[in-house]
């Protein structure tokens, strides 16, 4: 089956999804994740991988954590880094996505890494670009968040060894979240037999069955043993009804508190893709205590994004 993401030679050379990337694909990102952590913890932090190559950021929405990592990715790989003001830039003006790609194209582009409200942005941006450049989709809508994923994956990795014994617990606004899918790809793929989803019914996708994954409506039951458990902040910027009576509703019954995580492993972990919402999804004495990976995760994130740019950049090299 054909995959945008792939060249011939079945290389990643493009990051759009998780969705329907080989497992041997998401293990050599982390694997390569790995060995930059490595690297970065004997005191090494700049490589010369993408060195006389040029990066342009994207981001369309707002964004710190992912944006601010990417950066710093990119400059560790020895990477030329613009970030574009977009608030201030021709799209703002009325230029359309595309006729600003090509025009960034022409000042010697290389990879794009791409943030935007619209699903499939990133995809349509990939279809468009010369041969040689790259795209890497930042998030995009309520579609997908990959690099997201891979440090989530990446992060469990770390801390559980593997993933074919694990159950892992998504929590939250799954409807909404772009990071939820992303997740749920990555962990089937990965192989991990047990992935439930906990939700109030309101924020919960029609037909999430689907992707084998099971539906809890009650913390006790759906938290119970489980190894993993990331949590999802409420997306309300997407957000166009009355999903929920009031956010103290909310956090009464599916936020995560030391009581409620007692249900869960006594080593389990706790992520967050951030930002966090404290005494919404979760209370601060699980967010700063020590089960909680919220940090790690951002540090993780850096070495995953690297080994992304790094990946899709050589293979996209040989096209040129």
């Amino acid at each position: 089956m054909y995959n945008p993401q792939l060249n011939a030679q079945g290389e990643l050379v493009h990051l759009l999804t998780t969705e329907g990337l080989p497992r041997r694909i998401l293990t050599q990102i982390l694997d390569r994740a790995g060995e930059f952590m490595a690297e970065v913890d004997a005191g090494n932090k700049k490589f010369p991988t993408l060195a006389g190559r040029s990066v342009f950021n994207l981001f369309f929405e707002n964004s710190t954590r992912t944006r601010t990592t990417f950066e710093i990715a990119a400059k560790r790989l020895s990477a030329d880094v613009t970030s574009l003001n977009i608030q201030a830039s021709s799209t703002a003006k009325g230029e359309t996505l595309l006729d600003t790609i090509h025009n960034l194209e022409a000042m010697g582009a290389d990879l794009f890494v791409v943030r935007h409200a619209q699903s499939g942005a990133a995809h349509l941006i990939a279809q468009h670009v010369k041969p040689g450049i790259a795209v890497v989709n930042a998030g995009d809508g309520r579609h997908a968040h990959p690099t997201q994923a891979l440090l989530d994956m990446y992060t469990i990795r770390h801390y559980k060894g593997d993933f074919t014994n694990l159950r892992v617990a998504i929590v939250g606004d799954i409807l909404h979240s772009r990071v939820a899918r992303s997740q749920i790809h990555a962990l089937s793929t990965l192989g991990c037999p047990e992935i439930r989803v906990i939700a109030p019914k309101t924020l919960l996708p029609t037909g999430i069955e689907s992707l084998g994954v099971h539906v809890y409506h009650d913390m006790a039951e759906g938290l119970a043993d489980v190894d993993v458990v990331a949590m999802l902040r409420l997306q309300n910027e997407r957000m166009s009804g009355a999903y929920l009576p009031s956010t103290q509703e909310f956090f009464k019954h599916y936020g995560l508190t030391e009581e409620k995580l007692g249900y869960a492993k006594p080593d389990a972990i706790v992520m967050h893709p951030g930002p966090m919402n404290r005494g919404v999804e979760i209370d601060s004495a699980v967010a700063d205590g020590e089960r909680a990976v919220i940090l790690p995760q951002v540090t993780f994130g850096i070495a995953v994004r690297m080994a992304v740019m790094e990946i899709v950049a050589n293979n996209q090299q040989q096209a040129r």
